[in-house]
């Protein structure tokens, strides 16, 4: 069996056995492509008994010139996730990775949020421009624009999340949203005033004719799904029409909401199940950003400074 039927197998095993997300399908596409590139160039042949661990050791060596350790670490996690199902299936009848001990060590960053006073600054720009817009066009996309905005920075929701959000999960009488996070995880988030809801009215007024081809709550300007890659270049575009010098993604609206609400005292907890997080770990990030804060409180605000 060469490598690119093994791929196959594996794909089919994703798609259909596991039932795994459109997304993580193209990820292990696009890594396990550019494996089979590589060794194609490299070796004789692509028969799986040539793939060894000196084979795989120069391709994991290549990733690291140029990439970031998390993607380094992505690609390696398809590459075991591979070779585990083919041993598991018999195709192989030994795992090159059991003798192989790679370990990649992802350098913690913390995640870049945007200033309450930029927030504010961008929302002021988008409801002033709204108001003084009269051509039916323009008026009518920044409606849209405001909706997802709104919706982003309400419910802390990825990009991807929002994107998706059928007609069904958003209950506008209730005041709630239903989000189908990772893992098939589901949460129902309460919006927290009139003035997110009143966004989302005005876009459904203006927008929807629900017809059974695009069940999805936003639209482009072609009825179809607004995508991802459109909300940031709106984004982009808004951010630098209310002069702000920051790059912004919607990404850092949820980072921004996040510490924002740490600030104000609520849970962890919560905030883990607000974001989607299927671990208090990954939400625990977020302290360190609030410790910073408690520090500049302390060194400006504490009474032993007026001793």
């Amino acid at each position: 069996m060469t490598l690119k039927e093994a791929i196959e197998q594996f794909l089919f095993h994703c798609r259909y056995e596991k039932n795994l997300s459109s997304k993580t399908l193209k990820a292990y596409s696009i890594d396990l492509r550019q494996v089979t590139d590589f060794l194609a160039s490299n070796l004789p042949s692509l028969d799986l008994p040539l793939i060894d661990k000196i084979a795989l050791r120069s391709y994991i060596k290549t990733l690291f010139t140029g990439l970031a350790e998390k993607s380094v670490k992505r690609k390696v996690a398809s590459l075991k996730a591979l070779f585990h199902f083919l041993e598991r299936e018999d195709l192989i009848p030994v795992n090159p990775f059991r003798k192989m001990d790679v370990r990649i060590k992802e350098t913690k960053r913390l995640p870049r949020g945007i200033s309450l006073a930029d927030l504010k600054r961008l929302f002021q720009h988008l409801y002033q421009t709204k108001q003084s817009t009269t051509a039916p066009l323009p008026h009518r996309t920044l409606v849209r624009d405001i909706a997802v905005l709104e919706t982003l920075f309400a419910t802390g929701a990825r990009v991807t999340e929002v994107c998706h959000l059928k007609l069904d999960d958003v209950d506008l009488t209730q005041g709630r949203i239903r989000i189908l996070g990772k893992g098939a995880r589901e949460r129902l988030l309460h919006l927290p005033g009139q003035d997110t809801v009143a966004a989302l009215l005005a876009y459904q007024a203006l927008w929807h004719s629900p017809t059974p081809d695009n069940p999805y709550f936003f639209h482009n300007r072609l009825g179809l799904r607004l995508s991802e890659q459109s909300v940031r270049s709106m984004l982009c575009h808004h951010a630098t029409q209310a002069g702000l010098t920051l790059h912004i993604t919607p990404h850092m609206l949820r980072h921004s909401v996040a510490t924002l609400l740490l600030e104000q005292g609520v849970d962890i907890r919560y905030i883990q199940h607000f974001l989607g997080h299927s671990s208090i770990t990954t939400t625990q990030i977020y302290t360190a950003i609030h410790d910073n804060t408690h520090t500049q409180i302390l060194t400006s605000k504490h009474p032993r400074q007026l001793l």
